[in-house]
C-alpha cells in the first residue's frame, strides 16, 4: 500500500441498522482509541471525550479480533510505518501476561525452597 492515505482494513462502510437505534461510531475513530490507549497505557475510561468511549474500543477491539481484521490492521500500519522509514526492529517487546495458567493450576506453585 504506497497511499500514506488510504484506510486500514477496519475502516470500511458499514450501513445503518434497519432497526434504527444510535449510529455506529467511526471505525476510524475506534482505532484511534485503541491507538490513544497504546501510546499512553491509560485506562479504557480515561480515553478523551473526542474519541469514542472506553468500552465502544473494546467492542470494536472484540470485534476487529473475532474477525480477523486487528492482523490486517497491523499490517498495514506496519507497512505505513516502514514506508516512512519509522520502523525500527532493534528493539522489541513481548508481553505475556495474557498467556492461561496450565488446566487445573488455581494457584501459583510455590518455590521448592518455600515450601516445608
Amino acid at each position: 500500500m504506497s497511499n500514506g492515505n488510504a484506510s486500514p482494513p477496519c475502516c470500511r462502510s458499514i450501513p445503518p441498522s434497519p432497526k434504527g437505534g444510535r449510529p455506529r461510531a467511526d471505525d476510524r475513530e475506534c482505532l484511534e482509541g485503541l491507538l490513544w490507549l497504546l501510546r499512553t497505557g491509560a485506562r479504557w475510561q480515561d480515553i478523551p471525550p473526542d474519541l469514542p468511549s472506553g468500552s465502544t474500543c473494546w467492542r470494536r477491539l472484540r470485534e476487529w479480533a473475532r474477525e480477523g481484521i486487528l492482523e490486517d490492521i497491523q499490517a498495514v500500519l506496519v507497512e505505513q510505518l516502514a514506508e516512512l522509514g519509522r520502523v525500527d526492529l532493534s528493539e522489541l517487546f513481548a508481553d505475556a501476561t495474557f498467556i492461561r495458567a496450565k488446566k487445573g493450576a488455581t494457584t501459583s506453585v510455590k518455590p521448592r525452597l518455600a515450601k516445608g
